[in-house]
């Protein structure tokens, strides 16, 4: 499923929100929940994000967005 996961964030970076999230919402894995979650916090929507983050197990990251994004990145690059 890695690949979808990569396909979402690279939707995500060239702006096309509504691309990634109708993507990622098809899965519930633990990775596309936190995905799902940055998503809702690029939107602003911080309840949301938080509540995929707890999906996933996690907290809503402090991080900015841009090193959120690079971390689920990496991480995507190695499932």
């Amino acid at each position: 499923m890695a690949i979808q996961h990569l396909q979402a964030l690279e939707l995500a970076a060239q702006g096309d929100w509504n691309g990634a999230h109708k993507l990622i919402q098809s899965y519930e894995d633990s990775f596309a929940c936190m995905i799902h979650g940055y998503l809702h916090k690029v939107e602003g929507d911080t309840g949301n994000a938080a509540y995929w983050y707890q999906r996933a197990g996690r907290s809503l990251p402090a991080n900015s967005l841009s090193e959120e994004f690079d971390r689920l990145y990496d991480l995507a690059k190695q499932i």
